[in-house]
């Protein structure tokens, strides 16, 4: 397993782009693989042919662990496979993570270290095909099962160890298979005994195994404290409508990007923040690498607007669009993702009106975006209504003091509050 990005310490196959006994040339991709951040292509150094898969799509293994056995065809690898057997290495690898269920009986039994198919504790029928007592049943035929209502106990699989997979149900189909019978036709049983739900284990992410490993390194070591504040977005919002009115769709800029860049301004006027402590000192940044929080599939992940204080609305808009596409198709860099020295997390489009996020180490603070909403406030003794948008910062208070948190969040909330601050 290589070394794919600064932070990696092991890599989960994502699929084998070459198959067993597959030629290959230098530089052609042999496998994807999902490092703590992104999907990586694995690319061959040299030509040869890949022998043998150690490490079957789904699994994972240490930087430097033994994935694969690669060399010249017909090549004698027998010594490697019992050199990778014995020391737990080698892993025959599976086109499809199959799901096994389980008989009572098997229930307690603890699975073997490893196993990493799906457990679900269902009474097996004794003429239902068995493999060690379990029903082995491939994902596509589960899913094509219970879509269909077929009972998998009334079917004997033909796949290999007697494996229910696809073509048994689509010829239970064809063969008119029927539903089970709805819960409502059967008699009320009030004395009928419900046991613990079934459940499936799945193999995490490496995205969402790193996002699980760095909120724990930060909410527990740092001292972390909030500060809170509203902001009046109606001048913001009108400004923002002028400069859209004289852009094509695709070059319209977000409330998110004006957000983004007024931080990096703000970030400037108060270095203790846009700073990060380093143990014995603290180090100030010259320039505000803003990471921006998207939502993808496996978690969260934080693209960087490299001196948002240096760039135009429509350049951030432009490379938010750019960053985020790239997240989604997990295209991303490691130099995209890494290095950022502030961070906003903004969840006003969802609906959600306040929130508190949690710092990414190594930096200093984080701010949390809530949604604009219509709300009554006093001004000059007379109730009226005003786009209120609340702003929870999270701070590390070994790097900045409340009255510090404070004075950024005065200054960001003027900058929004009269836009062209940011001019200044």
């Amino acid at each position: 397993m290589p070394k794919l990005s600064p932070t990696m310490e092991e890599g989960q196959i994502s699929r084998w782009v070459k198959n067993e006994g597959e030629a290959f040339e230098a530089n052609e991709t042999l496998a994807e693989v999902d490092t703590d951040k992104a999907t990586m292509e694995m690319t061959a150094l040299s030509g040869g042919t890949l022998l043998k898969i150690l490490k079957g799509a789904g699994d994972t293994a240490a930087l430097g662990e033994a994935i694969a056995i690669i060399g010249q065809k017909g090549e004698d690898i027998s010594a490697l496979l019992s050199e990778s057997s014995s020391n737990g290495s080698a892993k025959k690898a599976e086109p499809t993570e199959p799901v096994v269920v389980e008989s009572p009986a098997e229930k307690e039994q603890p699975a073997p270290q490893a196993e990493t198919r799906a457990v679900a504790s269902v009474p097996v029928k004794e003429d239902a095909p068995k493999s060690n007592g379990r029903m082995i049943v491939s994902p596509i035929a589960a899913r094509m099962a219970a879509d269909n209502g077929i009972d998998l106990r009334s079917i004997a699989g033909s796949g290999p160890q007697g494996r229910i997979i696809k073509r048994d149900i689509e010829e239970a189909l064809a063969d008119g298979g029927k539903a089970r019978p709805a819960a409502a036709s059967k008699p009320f049983t009030p004395s009928t005994i419900v046991g613990a739900s079934p459940f499936r284990d799945e193999n995490t992410s490496k995205i969402r195994q790193v996002i699980a490993s760095r909120l724990a390194e930060s909410i527990g070591p740092i001292p972390t404290f909030y500060l809170t504040v509203e902001i009046e977005m109606d001048n913001l919002l009108a400004t923002r409508k002028q400069i859209n009115a004289n852009l094509d769709d695709d070059s319209k800029i977000s409330v998110n990007d004006i957000i983004v860049k007024a931080a990096a301004m703000s970030l400037l006027k108060h270095p203790w923040v846009n700073a990060s402590y380093q143990d014995k000192h603290v180090r100030f940044y010259e320039q505000a690498d803003i990471g921006v929080a998207v939502a993808i599939d496996e978690g969260l992940i934080t693209p960087v607007v490299r001196g948002a204080n240096l760039k135009g609305l429509s350049e951030i808009s432009a490379e938010i669009k750019d960053l985020a596409a790239k997240a989604k198709a997990k295209k991303l860099q490691p130099e995209e993702y890494t290095g950022a020295t502030f961070s906003i997390s903004n969840l006003g489009m969802m609906g959600i009106k306040e929130f508190t996020a949690i710092i990414n180490p190594p930096e200093a603070a984080i701010i949390a975006i809530g949604g604009a909403n219509p709300t009554p406030v006093v001004r000059d003794g007379q109730i009226t209504v005003r786009s209120i948008m609340n702003v929870t910062m999270s701070c590390d208070h070994r790097a900045i003091d409340g009255a510090t948190g404070a004075k950024f969040l005065q200054t960001f909330k003027q900058m929004l509050e009269s836009p062209a601050m940011m001019l200044l």
